[in-house]
C-alpha cells in the first residue's frame, strides 16, 4: 500500500496529470476522475494482470480495464492504472462465488505465468504448505497448531488446476442490480473449486456468512477437500503474516470446525 499520492510524472504519463488524486476508502487505491492508480511491488506480475484483464471478457462481470500509459507500458515508476469501477464490497458471497466461478471459466486456457513459481511471499509460502507440496515455518499460536491437526485429513486434490484469482472476497465490487466488477487479479494456480472454496472460507471466518453457504455449493467436485485445501491455506497464512493476532484467529477457528462438520 503506498501512503503517498501517486507523483505528477506517473499521473501525467497515464493521462490524469491534471487531476487531483483522492484515496479510495483506506486505499491502497486513488482516485484521478475516471482512472485508478495503485502502486505495484512486482512490475512483471504486475504487467502480466493487466495485460490478462486487458483481454479478458466475463459474461456478467465488469472488469476495470488497464490503463496504458502514453509510451505503451503497463507500469510506470512502480504505478498501474486501470478504469474506474462503480460499487464497494457488500457481503452477497454466494454472488461473489458464483462471479469466481464465471471468472475461471473464462481463464481456464492461460498459461501459468512464470513468476508464481518465483514467489516467495507470506501467500506464495502459505499456499505451497496448504497443498502439501513445501513446508513453511507456521506459528503454532497463530493457526499452525491447528493447521497440523487438519493436514492429517488432506488429500490432494484432482481436478485439473489452471489459473485463478485467489484472493476474491472483499474484492468484488457491487453497485445496485449492476454485474458484479472486479478491478484486479491475485492469480494462483489451482482448481476453480479452490478458489471458490477460499470465497466461502473467507465469508464464514470474517464475513458473518450462515454455514448454509457450505450446503449451497455442495455440488462442485471434490467440494469437501476443496474446502479443506482453503482451510489449510488461511491458516498457513495467519500463522506466517506478521500482523496475525490470536483474536484475527478466531473466525478461521470458527470456518475450521464448520468446514470439518460438513
Amino acid at each position: 500500500m503506498s501512503a503517498s499520492p501517486p507523483p505528477l510524472h506517473v499521473r501525467a504519463a497515464f493521462g490524469a496529470k491534471e487531476i487531483e488524486p483522492e484515496l479510495v476508502d483506506a486505499g491502497p487505491l486513488w482516485r484521478c476522475g475516471d482512472v485508478v492508480l495503485r502502486a505495484v511491488t512486482n512490475p512483471a506480475e504486475a504487467s502480466w494482470v493487466a495485460q490478462t484483464l486487458g483481454d479478458l471478457h466475463v459474461p456478467d462481470l465488469r472488469i476495470g480495464r488497464p490503463v496504458r500509459a502514453s509510451d505503451g507500458r503497463w507500469v510506470v515508476g512502480g504505478w498501474v492504472a486501470f478504469r474506474h469501477v462503480d460499487g464497494r464490497p457488500e457481503p452477497r458471497y454466494d454472488e461473489v462465488v458464483a462471479a469466481s466461478l464465471r471468472l475461471h471459466k473464462a481463464t481456464v486456457d492461460l498459461p501459468v505465468p512464470r513468476f508464481l513459481s518465483a514467489r516467495v511471499d507470506v501467500f506464495a509460502m502459505a499456499d505451497r504448505a496448504a497443498a502439501g507440496t513445501e513446508d513453511a515455518p507456521l506459528d503454532a499460536a497463530l493457526g499452525g497448531r491447528l493447521f497440523d491437526i487438519l493436514a492429517g485429513s488432506r488429500k490432494p486434490l484432482g481436478a485439473k488446476p489452471q489459473v485463478v484469482h485467489g484472493d476474491l472476497f472483499g474484492n468484488v465490487l457491487f453497485a445496485g442490480d449492476a454485474a458484479p466488477g472486479i478491478i484486479d487479479f491475485t492469480a494462483y494456480h489451482r482448481p476453480a473449486e479452490w478458489a471458490a472454496a477460499v470465497v466461502v472460507v473467507d465469508a464464514l471466518a470474517w464475513g458473518g456468512a450462515d454455514d448454509g453457504i457450505l450446503r449451497r455449493w455442495s455440488h462442485l467436485a471434490e467440494w469437501p477437500q476443496a474446502l479443506l485445501h482453503a482451510v489449510l491455506f488461511r491458516l498457513a497464512v495467519h500463522a506466517l503474516h506478521p500482523h496475525s493476532t490470536e483474536q484475527s484467529l478466531r473466525g478461521l477457528e470458527r470456518a475450521a470446525h464448520q468446514v470439518t462438520e460438513l
